[in-house]
């Protein structure tokens, strides 16, 4: 039975609660034993919520009196650690960090989910302030990928995919600001959503400014629809939130994509990807003229906007790194270190250059979607690759963007886009399809990825050859005291 509470979907949990079926405690104490039992070998947590059961015996009250709190309530969720968690240490991946805080503040994203119910089981690892796209860091090691230990899960929300693809939680919140939500998601084969930039409220603004989402991560789109309704509630310390819009993003979930008109895009015109990628995300594409689609391939018609993501990207990293004292800077990761030493040589000339053509680029893709609903491309050019290297091939690529032609483009333009799996590889490996609608279009992008789940459902990893055993290289959770 532990087992089989660990595979079940936040929607799933919410319509047992309500027959009285399980409860509450039941599901946080069997993910908390799957927790006690992975964690060591995938490193996906590096701290666990010392009254997450708690949390579970009040939100079994609640149902028993038939007066749940909100859409959430008694749901296990991890949080990653960028996102301030009050009583928790948010320390980012970062011995620069002080453990003893004060934690004062739920992110605003945090906060929705405390207001819905939601049990918190922990945070999530990520790679130093999130700047690269695998998952590993000075204070708490690597993080490992539930289809293979020896690869990486992707990042920077690597903790939290690997949690919801090995049965530790259903339901987690990632960032994205340059696929970091996508990456792993395609990586470990599970579901992700970077919404609309502002439709999820954040707080503190990211050093790497308005590339940066926040959204789910599930392991059933409708999963992710309904912790959208909640996330994307209203926050008054995001000065950049798009407007409240009331609305259930479960409605219409179902509506499938008949007669909408898709692009399909296997290289953007630039990419170089793997030919078994290629042929997994083409029969995917194939799947949405078999539901009703209207697809044709095109490409979007833009160059490669590699060097306007990274003049905004390293120029958020020396800003990032430019507040924490000389003496301390020994301790962050080199990679960082050296993304930021590059970001300090920018000129404004450079800065400004780049804000104008990441304009253009917005333009041009509004345009594009007056002809197409949506945009299907690969998630990734290439499946998941050795676990504690920042590339894949270090005689081709030298940062992680040589590697993620897909996903920053649409960071750049604060389009929603999701990935959502769509096969495996010869070696058993996940392989993600992206997903990327016009701004605004999050009910759309999430109705055309349940379409595509409704026919090629997702599936978990076999975690039989996960023993709990320790790897060396990953940190236990921080004592919960």
């Amino acid at each position: 039975m532990t087992a089989d509470l660990c595979t079940l979907s936040a929607t799933q949990l919410l319509h047992l609660y309500r027959a009285k079926v399980i409860s509450p405690v039941e599901v946080a104490r069997a993910v908390l034993q799957r927790i006690e039992e992975l964690n060591a070998r995938l490193n996906a947590y590096c701290f666990i919520a010392p009254d997450a059961l708690a949390a579970a015996k009040e939100s079994e009250a609640r149902w028993m009196q038939g007066e749940p709190r909100g859409l959430l309530d008694g749901v296990p969720v991890s949080i990653k650690d960028l996102l301030y968690t009050k009583g928790w240490p948010t320390l980012r991946g970062s011995k620069t960090i002080d453990p003893k805080g004060p934690w004062n503040d739920d992110a605003p994203a945090v906060a929705r989910l405390r207001e819905h119910g939601a049990v918190l089981l922990g945070k999530t690892t990520t790679p130093e302030f999130g700047w690269k796209g695998v998952t590993d860091n000075p204070l708490t090691g690597i993080t490992r990928n539930p289809w293979d230990p020896d690869r990486t899960p992707g990042g920077s929300s690597g903790g939290a995919a690997a949690a919801v693809a090995s049965g530790m939680g259903p339901l987690t919140i990632g960032t994205d600001g340059g696929g970091s939500i996508r990456i792993p998601c395609a990586f470990t084969g599970v579901f992700g959503l970077k919404p609309t930039f502002g439709r999820v409220p954040a707080w503190p603004l990211s050093p790497f400014g308005t590339v940066a989402h926040v959204g789910p991560m599930t392991r059933s789109v409708a999963d992710a629809a309904l912790m959208l309704d909640v996330l994307a509630l209203p926050d008054a310390r995001d000065w950049l939130a798009l407007p409240y819009e009331p609305r259930d993003y479960r409605v219409g979930l179902e509506e499938g994509v008949r007669g909408l008109r898709v692009a399909y895009s296997a290289r953007l015109g630039y990419a170089s990807v793997d030919p078994e990628i290629a042929a997994l995300c083409e029969h995917a594409a194939q799947a949405f003229v078999d539901l009703g689609a209207h697809v044709e391939e095109a490409d979007p018609g833009f160059e490669s906007p590699e060097e306007v993501f990274r003049v905004h990207w390293f120029a958020g990293a020396a800003y990032l790194v430019n507040g924490i004292a000389a003496e301390q800077r020994k301790l962050l990761d080199p990679g960082l270190l050296d993304v930021a030493r590059q970001g300090a040589k920018l000129t404004l000339a450079q800065l400004l250059d780049a804000q104008q053509k990441r304009g253009a680029l917005g333009i041009h893709m509004n345009q594009f979607h007056q002809k197409y609903d949506l945009l299907l491309t690969p998630t990734l050019p290439l499946a998941a690759f050795e676990a504690g290297r920042e590339v894949a091939d270090v005689m081709k690529e030298k940062r992680w963007t040589d590697w993620t032609p897909f996903s920053y483009p649409f960071n750049l333009t604060q389009q929603p886009a999701a990935s959502i799996p769509c096969g495996v590889t010869r070696s058993g490996l996940p392989v993600g399809l992206h997903i990327v609608g016009a701004r605004y279009a999050d009910a759309l992008v999430l109705r055309a990825a349940r379409a595509y789940e409704s026919v090629r459902p997702i599936a978990m990893p076999d975690l039989s050859k996960l023993a709990p055993q320790a790897v060396s290289q990953a940190a236990a959770p921080q004592p919960s005291a």
